[in-house]
């Protein structure tokens, strides 16, 4: 039975890997796009809550762009379960709860914020490399332009704690 399974898993191409990752990525989005709004309702600083509307905006075009990643690649755009983002997600849910009212609650969801950027970047960058090395130059190209909304996205959360957020919940403790 052993030998069975590795002989079936020996026969995966680094094509199948990236359209595992394409779906993984796809319902990850999509999730995301769910868990936003609710971020911006529960942040305390305007500011943050303008920075989660702008993102919520940027990931419905990049749901768009990954549907036409799945078109270039030939396959239908499908999500798969993705226990991490899923993971990532409960815990900003649980911050949200947790720290509801409280002078630390926008300090953690920038953090779980990153967290989730974190994740997508990681994803973005190695499916941006893959669709490279598997010759799908305009699927790279439109990877590659979610993940530098990513990185942008990231640099302007981390200038929101450094900014703000983080004196603001240590000044309150």
């Amino acid at each position: 039975m052993a030998a069975k399974a590795k002989s079936k898993a020996s026969t995966k191409t680094l094509e199948d890997m990236f359209h595992e990752t394409l779906k993984d990525i796809y319902y990850a989005e999509r999730k995301i796009l769910k868990a936003l709004p609710k971020m911006a309702k529960g942040a305390e600083s305007a500011e943050l809550t303008a920075a989660f509307e702008k993102h919520r905006d940027e990931t419905e075009g990049q749901v768009e762009r990954l549907q036409q990643v799945f078109e270039i690649f030939g396959k239908r755009a499908q999500g798969k379960t993705c226990p991490a983002i899923d993971g990532i997600l409960e815990e900003g849910e649980e911050v949200l709860e947790d720290f509801e009212g409280a002078p630390a609650l926008d300090a953690g969801l920038v953090a779980s914020a990153q967290a989730v950027e974190h994740y997508e970047i990681t994803r973005y960058g190695t499916l941006k490399r893959w669709a490279e090395m598997l010759g799908m130059q305009d699927a790279a190209k439109l990877l590659d332009q979610t993940l530098q909304e990513e990185l942008a996205t990231d640099k302007a959360l981390t200038k929101l704690g450094e900014s703000g957020v983080n004196a603001r919940a240590l000044e309150a403790a």
